[in-house]
C-alpha cells in the first residue's frame, strides 16, 4: 500500500511539475562548486494555498500577490476550477479569484486532483458554508510521518458537522448549520488551525480556540480574513477568538515571504562555501533560524530588500537544534542544514519533535560520505529546552566529512531540495531522480540554480 501511495505521489508530483515548468524528471549535477549570485523568493507556499481556499468565504472576487509558481498552486487552482471558482492570472505572480459560481464538484475529479496534496481538508469549512457539503478524499503528501486528520474532524464536529466516513473518502454536512465552538487542540497544529479560523469566521456565534498555531503563515491568513471582514482576536498563550459573521467579502493580499525556501537557500550557501542574497528574505520571520546560522558560522547582512548569507571562511562549528512549531526552529528547516553540519567540525544533534520520519532522508546521504546515525527513539540531553514528544527521533551528524557524489531519488520536499545541496557540495557527480516533487515548494528551480553557478544538465 505504501509503494502504491509513493508511485501516486510521484506521478502528480511530476504531472504538477510539469504544468509550472518543470519537465525534467533527473537533473546531473557536478559539485564542488560554491554557489554565488541573487534570487529571488516569493509568497510562502504554506500561506498562498491556504488564501486561495479562503478565496471560497467571499461572496466578491479576492487577489492573491506575489504567488509562487508552484505545483502546490497548479493543484489548489485546479480544485477550485473543479467547484466553479474562476480563476484568472493578469500578471505573473498575481491570481484573482472569484467564487461568485460556486457549485458541488464530482468526487472522481477532487479525488483524481488532491493526490500529492493536504490542502482538501481545508476546503471543508468554506464548503459548508457555501453548499452545505463536504466530499473529501483520502490525503497526500510528503510522506514525512503521520498527519493525522483527526484534530480536523474533531474540530468540525465541534462545530455542529456530522462526519461519515466511506470507502471513498470522507463526507461532511451540517443539517443544522455551524456554530461556534470552545476547542483546545492537544497540540498547536498549523493545519487544525488553519481548519478551525477558515470553519469559525462565519459560523454563528463565538469560537474560542487554544493552544493554537501561531506560525507567521497562520497570522497572515487572520490579516487575510480581516480584510474580507471577519473578526479575529489573538490573545496571549496561543489563545484565537473568532466572531462568526453572516458575510465576508473578497480580499486583495500580498502574500507573507517563504521563509522556508530562504532557509533553505542559506543552508546551500553554508554549504557550498558559496554567497547568495536572496531577494524578498525577511528577517523578523527568521529570527530562530539565523541564530543557529550564525552558531553554526554563517554569516548574513540584512538589507532592505533581503538578506544576504554566505560561508565567511573558516571553520563551522557542531550545534544542538531541537524543532518545534513557531517560534521555535522549524522542522522544514532542519533538513537542509543537515547538509552544511555534514561539514561541521564536531559532533551535531538534530532533535526532531514534530515529524516521526523525517530522517529517512538520511540514508542516501550515507551512500554520499556523510557520517549521520538516526536514534529512533529520540535521545535525552540535559541541556534541550523543547520537551520530549511521542515518537520523536534525532539524528547524530559528526563532521567534517567530504561528500561524493551519488545517484538518489527525492522523497520529500525539504528532503529533495537537500540532496540537491549534498550534490552542489559534493565532489564528483550525482543524480537526483523524481525531481517534480521539489516543484511542489521551490519555485523556478533550475532557472535559479542557472542564476548562482551551479553546473548541471537536466536529463
Amino acid at each position: 500500500m505504501a509503494a502504491d501511495q509513493a508511485a501516486s505521489l510521484a506521478k502528480h508530483a511530476s504531472q504538477s511539475g510539469e504544468r509550472v515548468g518543470l519537465t525534467a524528471d533527473r537533473i546531473t549535477v557536478h559539485g564542488g562548486k560554491p554557489l554565488q549570485g541573487r534570487i529571488r523568493v516569493r509568497g510562502a507556499k504554506n500561506l498562498a494555498t491556504k488564501a486561495m481556499v479562503a478565496a471560497l468565504l467571499g461572496e466578491t472576487p479576492s487577489v492573491l500577490q506575489d504567488v509562487p509558481l508552484i505545483s502546490d498552486v497548479d493543484i489548489v487552482t485546479r480544485m477550485l476550477e473543479a467547484y466553479g471558482v474562476a480563476v484568472s492570472s493578469p500578471d505573473d505572480g498575481t491570481l484573482v479569484l472569484d467564487p461568485q459560481n460556486v457549485e458541488k464538484a464530482h468526487f472522481a475529479k477532487i479525488d483524481a486532483l488532491a493526490g500529492s496534496s493536504r490542502i482538501p481538508i481545508l476546503f471543508c469549512g468554506p464548503l459548508l458554508h457555501r453548499l452545505g457539503e463536504a466530499l473529501i478524499p483520502d490525503l497526500g503528501g510528503c510522506r514525512i510521518g503521520d498527519r493525522p486528520i483527526d484534530f480536523h474532524m474533531d474540530a468540525l464536529r465541534a462545530f455542529g458537522a456530522i462526519v461519515d466516513k466511506s470507502y471513498e473518502g470522507i463526507t461532511i454536512t451540517a443539517p443544522d448549520g455551524l456554530h461556534g465552538a470552545h476547542i483546545e487542540l492537544p497540540y498547536p497544529s498549523v493545519g487544525a488551525t488553519e481548519q478551525v479560523l477558515l470553519t469559525a469566521v462565519r459560523a454563528e456565534g463565538v469560537t474560542e480556540l487554544k493552544n493554537a498555531a501561531i506560525e507567521p503563515e497562520i497570522l497572515d491568513l487572520i490579516a487575510i480574513l480581516q480584510k474580507m471582514g471577519a473578526i479575529i482576536w489573538v490573545e496571549p498563550n496561543r489563545t484565537i477568538f473568532i466572531e462568526g459573521v453572516e458575510r465576508l467579502e473578497g480580499y486583495t493580499h500580498r502574500a507573507i515571504s517563504d521563509r522556508n525556501e530562504t532557509a533553505s537557500w542559506a543552508s546551500a550557501a553554508l554549504a557550498t562555501g558559496g554567497d547568495i542574497f536572496v531577494e524578498n528574505a525577511k528577517q523578523p520571520e527568521l529570527l530562530t533560524f539565523l541564530n543557529v546560522f550564525r552558531k553554526v558560522g554563517g554569516a548574513f547582512d540584512v538589507a532592505e530588500d533581503g538578506i544576504r548569507f554566505y560561508h565567511p571562511g573558516g571553520a563551522l562549528k557542531a550545534v544542538q537544534v531541537e524543532t518545534d512549531v513557531h517560534p521555535g526552529f522549524m522542522t522544514d528547516w532542519q533538513q537542509p542544514l543537515i547538509i552544511a553540519l555534514t561539514q561541521a567540525e564536531g559532533v551535531s544533534t538534530v532533535h526532531e519533535t514534530v515529524y516521526e520520519n523525517r530522517f529517512g532522508f538520511t540514508d542516501a546521504l550515507l551512500d554520499m560520505g556523510a557520517d549521520i546515525v538516526v536514534h529512533k527513539d529520540g535521545l535525552e540531553s540535559v541541556t534541550r529546552r523543547v520537551p520530549r514528544r511521542r515518537l520523536e527521533q534525532a539524528a547524530v551528524i559528526t563532521g567534517p566529512t567530504p561528500l561524493h557524489g551519488a545517484d538518489v531519488r527525492v522523497p520529500d520536499l525539504r528532503g529533495g531540495f537537500s540532496y540537491l545541496i549534498a550534490a552542489l557540495a559534493a565532489d564528483g557527480t550525482s543524480t537526483i531522480s523524481n525531481l517534480g516533487l521539489i516543484s511542489r515548494g521551490y519555485e523556478h528551480i533550475i532557472d535559479k540554480l542557472t542564476a548562482l553557478g551551479a553546473d548541471f544538465e537536466l536529463d
